[in-house]
């Protein structure tokens, strides 16, 4: 009933404004799902209602890469140690990080390199913590910039898309279940793609 209860609020109280600071929060070590707030707004937006969904995405992008870039330069400024001490306190447990976390997305930097910010944007569980690593690897921030941004429009689009599509098909109760069970799924698909990007670039590189 407290999800239901939420999905309500969303679709009563979205507009561009809260959507950029809802994903701003959802992008950054705040736990926070961005299934509950992308797809109601395309859901509301495909009822015919004040809001756009192409506004929608770009609204959705630029509050993930606010949220993203916080992320990056807690990480850049502060350093490992610092972060690891974070992860491994209360008030780290209470935002759903712990240090196995971070060492997770830490290793799938290394393993992947400067892709990894544009992949990682895609996967679940990574998707949040992904802009540590390439802080506390100083990486470029034009760089971490760009592909922050391709990868959140690319996985904002597809939300937008469900919400928009499920207005026809779902009731508004079943929206988070509906959106949750096709976004996992979805992330799995970005996971396979993720690796084959990854490899074949590897392959043109020994090549």
């Amino acid at each position: 009933m407290e999800s239901v209860a939420f999905i309500q609020w969303c679709m009563e109280h979205l507009n561009y404004w809260t959507i950029t600071l809802l994903m701003a929060i959802e992008s950054s070590f705040i736990p926070f799902p961005s299934e509950v707030v992308i797809p109601p707004a395309a859901y509301k937006a495909a009822t015919g209602g004040e809001l756009n969904t192409f506004l929608i995405i770009i609204s959705g992008t630029l509050g993930a890469a606010i949220g993203a870039l916080i992320n990056y330069s807690l990480a850049y400024f502060l350093g490992r140690p610092i972060i690891y001490k974070f992860a491994n306190s209360r008030l780290g447990h209470i935002c759903l990080i712990d240090e196995q976390k971070v060492q997770k997305a830490e290793n799938y930097f290394d393993e992947h390199g400067a892709l990894s910010t544009f992949v990682g944007r895609l996967i679940p569980a990574i998707r949040q913590l992904i802009s540590i690593p390439a802080g506390l690897a100083k990486m470029k921030l034009s760089k971490f910039l760009l592909y922050t941004i391709l990868g959140a429009g690319i996985w904002n689009s597809i939300l937008a898309g469900i919400g928009y599509y499920l207005e026809s098909v779902v009731p508004e109760n079943q929206l988070l279940e509906t959106v949750t069970k096709y976004s996992h799924q979805i992330g799995y698909c970005f996971i396979a793609i993720g690796i084959g990007i990854v490899l074949y670039l590897i392959y043109k590189g020994r090549k």
